[in-house]
């Protein structure tokens, strides 16, 4: 939608109980092309370990349905003092715009677990621009990342690693 959207009808919801994930997989589909394949099991195992989970929705209720329509999702993690990183955050295309990513990214910091936290962390792979304008900078020194292997192959490499730690002396 456009950015005079009337914007009474959106709720935002921080109950994981209230999550629909067919329609979070929907929007995941149409509006996140890196979560494009996330299937519903995986995401109500995402959503049980985060807190807080942000939800988005149009209440305005359809001629035929009385569903309401999830628009906007955001998840959080954390230790609830040090580190917080926020995931996932996406706002379905018709109602991009309007301000209501923003809306989402602050009712997540803003969340009792995180509003006290030192330093809240943002994946993103192409909106760093967005995220400026609330607040967030960008970050080289904490760049690294695990791409997490099946267990027998982290089991065989750390053998590995403590035989040679052996014969080393450590």
């Amino acid at each position: 939608m456009h950015r005079n959207m009337d914007c009474r009808k959106i709720q935002f919801c921080d109950r994981r109980s209230q999550v629909d994930f067919q329609q979070l997989q929907a929007l995941f589909n149409l509006a996140a092309f890196w979560a494009r394949d996330r299937r519903p099991e995986d995401l109500q195992i995402a959503v049980a370990n985060s807190d807080p989970v942000i939800t988005a929705w149009d209440t305005t209720v359809e001629a035929f349905s009385h569903k309401q329509r999830m628009i906007g999702f955001a998840r959080a993690t954390s230790d609830g003092i040090y580190r917080a990183t926020i995931w996932d955050v996406v706002i379905h295309p018709d109602y991009q715009g309007a301000g209501l990513g923003r809306k989402l990214v602050q009712t997540v910091i803003s969340h009792p677990k995180l509003s006290k936290v030192e330093r809240v962390y943002l994946m993103t792979t192409h909106q760093q621009s967005f995220y400026e304008k609330i607040g967030f900078e960008s970050n080289t020194s904490t760049t690294m990342v695990l791409h997490n292997q099946p267990i027998e192959a982290i089991g065989n490499a750390v053998g590995e690693q403590g035989a040679r730690m052996k014969g080393s002396g450590i």
